[in-house]
C-alpha cells in the first residue's frame, strides 16, 4: 500500500493531461464518449489537484540533479537477457529501472537535452519546475492509468504498479555485485601490506557496517512516498542544500574513479610494453604517459555516445572480468609457483590508515543502493540480495588479498598485476582482463556527472549538441591531466575510499536516518548509527590525512 502511494505522489502533477489523453482514447475506442471511470476520476482530480500540491513535501521537489535516477540506473544495472524487447505497454515512463525500460528505449535520458532544467530556473518556469519529477527527463509514453486500462491482464495491474519493479533477486545481486565488486579488487593485497595481516579485520568490519547502512537507506526509501535515489534522501533530511551537497559528493566519487581508470591503463599498459615511447616535437613521452594519453582518446568517443546500452551490455563481464583475474592469480600461485617468498607483517601501524582508505573504497555501491532497491520486483527481497551481494563480494576481496599477499608479501604493488611475470598464459590473462574492463566502465561512470552539469545549460542553448560534446570532452581531458599529476593508484584510491566512500556509506546514511526518521527509532538503533558515524568519521579524518600526505611526499 505504501508504495502505490508513492507512485501516485509521482505522478499527481500529470494526471490532469493524462486524464485528457484517456478521453480522448476512450472516445476513439468506445465510439459513444464514454467517459465513466476516467472522467470521475478527473472530476475528482481537478478538485483537489492544487491542494495537493501546495501540502506535497519539500523533499519533492525536482532540484539538481534530475537525472540522477536515470544515470545511475545506467551506471550501474546488468541488462537482464530474458527482458530484451518485449514492447509491452506497461514499460511507461514509471519504469525508470535500467533493466527494463532501457531494453525497450533505444536512447538513453541524453537524448532529451532539451528537457534538462537549470539549478536555478526562469522565473516563469518556477512553477512548472516544481511539479515535475526526475522522471520527465524520460521520453513520453503512454500514461500509467491508460495503459493499465487497456491491459487488465497484466501482472502490474494487480498492485497498481508498472514494471518499474522488474529485477529478480537473481538480477538484483548481480547489480549489487557488479557495483560493489570493480577496480578495488587489484589493491587488496596492497592494503594488506599498508596495514599487515591484522588489518585485514578492517575489511570484515567495514563489510558488515556497509551492509547495515545499506538497510538503513532502505528504511529512509520508505519513510516517505516518492522518494526513490540517494539525492532525494539528502532532500528529504537537509532540504535543498543537503541534496545538491550529497549529490556533488556523489559525483565527484564517480570522476574520481575515471582518473583512476586513467591510472591503471597506463600502469599496466606501460608494463607491458615498457619499451614503448613518443618523440613529439623533440619532446619524448614515455610508455606510462603515452598509454594514458592512448586510453583517453580511445574511451573519448565512447562518452560522446547518447545510447549507452551496448556498453551497459559490455560492462555487465565486470563481475566475470572480476572473478576471472582472481582465478588467474589463484592459479600463478597454486600452480605455477609464482611468489617473491618477501617477509610478510602482522600489523604496521604507521601506514594502517592507507589500509583503511583502500578497505573503505571496496564498499563504495551505496550511491546505487536505492536505484536497486526501488527496482527490485519484491522489496522485501532486498536485505537478502545485500547480504549476498556483500558476502559474495567479501570473499572475492579477502580471497585476493590473502592470496597476493601471501605471493608478493611486502613487496606487494599499488596493482597486483604490476608483480605479476609477463611470460606466463595465466598473467596476460589477467593483465588484459583488467586493460579491457575499463575501457567500456569510463563511459558509464563519467555519464552521470555529464548529465548533471549538461542540466545546468541555459534553456535556450539545451537543444544544441555541442555543449554536451564539450563538458563532456572537458570532463574526459582533465581526468588525463589529474591522472598524469597524480599517478599514485593506491593512494588516490585510499583518499577517495577515506574522503568521500566514508562520507557515501557510513556517515550519510546513518546521518539521514537519524534526521528522517527522527522519534521513531529505538535506542539501539540510535547507539548504533552514533557509532557507526563515529568510526566513519575517525576513519575519514586519519585516512584522509594518510592519503594527502602520502601523495604530496611522493610528488
Amino acid at each position: 500500500m505504501k508504495n502505490s502511494v508513492s507512485e501516485h505522489s509521482f505522478y499527481i502533477e500529470s494526471d490532469e493531461e493524462d486524464d485528457h489523453q484517456e478521453k480522448q482514447l476512450d472516445k476513439s475506442e468506445n465510439g459513444d464518449g464514454n467517459e465513466s471511470d476516467t472522467s470521475n476520476y478527473s472530476n475528482d482530480e481537478d478538485d483537489n489537484h492544487d491542494n495537493r500540491l501546495e501540502s506535497k513535501p519539500s523533499s519533492f521537489n525536482p532540484a539538481w540533479p534530475q537525472s540522477y535516477r536515470q544515470s545511475m540506473d545506467i551506471y550501474s544495472s546488468v541488462p537482464s537477457p530474458n527482458l530484451t524487447f518485449l514492447g509491452t505497454p506497461s514499460l511507461t515512463r514509471l519504469g525508470s529501472s535500467f533493466l527494463s525500460s532501457s531494453l525497450t528505449r533505444r536512447h538513453t535520458p541524453e537524448v532529451l537535452p532539451s528537457l534538462h532544467k537549470p539549478l536555478i530556473p526562469q522565473a516563469e518556469e518556477n512553477r512548472a519546475s516544481q511539479r515535475r519529477s526526475s522522471h520527465t527527463l524520460l521520453p513520453p509514453l503512454p500514461s500509467r492509468r491508460s495503459a493499465i486500462k487497456k491491459f487488465p491482464d497484466e501482472k502490474s495491474v494487480a498492485h497498481e504498479f508498472t514494471v518499474s519493479r522488474q529485477s529478480s533477486y537473481g538480477q538484483g545481486v548481480l547489480n549489487g555485485i557488479n557495483v560493489l565488486c570493480g577496480v578495488g579488487i587489484l589493491s587488496t593485497p596492497y592494503a594488506v601490506k599498508e596495514g599487515g595481516w591484522a588489518g585485514l579485520s578492517i575489511l570484515f568490519i567495514f563489510g558488515v557496517l556497509s551492509y547495515y547502512t545499506g538497510i538503513l537507506l532502505r528504511y529512509c526509501l520508505d519513510s516517505q512516498p516518492g522518494l526513490e535515489t540517494y539525492p532525494d534522501i539528502g532532500q528529504a533530511a537537509f532540504g535543498t542544500v543537503g541534496r545538491i551537497i550529497i549529490s556533488i559528493i556523489l559525483y565527484v566519487e564517480l570522476y574520481s574513479c575515471c582518473v583512476e581508470y586513467i591510472i591503471l591503463e597506463g600502469d599496466n599498459l606501460s608494463a607491458l610494453f615498457p619499451n614503448a615511447h613518443l618523440n613529439l616535437g623533440g619532446y619524448q613521452i614515455d610508455a606510462r604517459h603515452l598509454f594514458a594519453l592512448l586510453t583517453t582518446l580511445a574511451v573519448l568517443p565512447t562518452v560522446w555516445l547518447r545510447d549507452l546500452t551496448v556498453l551497459s551490455y559490455i560492462s555487465a563481464g565486470g563481475v566475470i572480468a572480476s572473478v576471472m583475474v582472481v582465478i588467474c592469480l589463484y592459479w600463478l600461485g597454486l600452480v605455477d609457483h609464482v611468489g617473491t617468498q618477501s617477509k610478510e607483517t602482522v600489523l604496521n601501524l604507521s601506514s594502517l590508515p592507507v589500509a583503511i582508505g583502500l578497505y573503505g573504497y571496496c564498499y563504495s555501491g551505496h550511491a546505487v543502493f536505492p536505484n536497486i532497491y526501488t527496482s527490485l520486483e519484491k522489496r522485501s527481497q532486498f536485505p537478502a540480495v545485500l547480504f549476498t551481494s556483500f558476502v559474495i563480494v567479501t570473499v572475492l576481496y579477502a580471497g585476493a588479498a590473502v592470496m597476493g599477499y601471501m605471493m608478493f608479501g611486502d613487496s606487494a604493488e599499488s596493482q597486483f598485476t604490476l608483480n605479476l611475470p609477463t611470460d606466463l598464459v595465466a598473467s596476460k590473462i589477467a593483465f588484459w582482463t583488467t586493460i579491457v574492463n575499463p575501457f567500456t566502465k569510463y563511459a558509464l561512470t563519467m555519464a552521470p556527472v555529464a548529465m548533471s552539469l549538461e542540466e545546468l545549460i541555459p534553456s535556450n542553448h539545451a537543444k544544441s549538441y555541442m555543449y554536451s560534446i564539450l563538458i563532456r570532452t572537458a570532463l574526459v581531458m582533465s581526468t588525463l591531466l589529474v591522472a598524469l599529476k597524480i599517478p599514485f593508484f593506491g593512494f588516490v584510491m585510499a583518499l577517495i575510499g577515506s574522503l568521500f566512500t566514508m562520507l557515501v556509506t557510513l556517515i550519510l546514511p546513518c546521518a539521514c536516518f537519524l534526521r528522517i526518521l527522527k522519534g521513531k527509532t529505538s535506542p539501539i538503533q540510535v547507539s548504533a548509527c552514533i557509532l557507526i558515524i563515529i568510526v566513519g568519521s575517525i576513519s575519514a579524518v586519519f585516512g584522509t590525512y594518510s592519503a594527502l600526505s602520502k601523495i604530496i611526499h611522493s610528488l
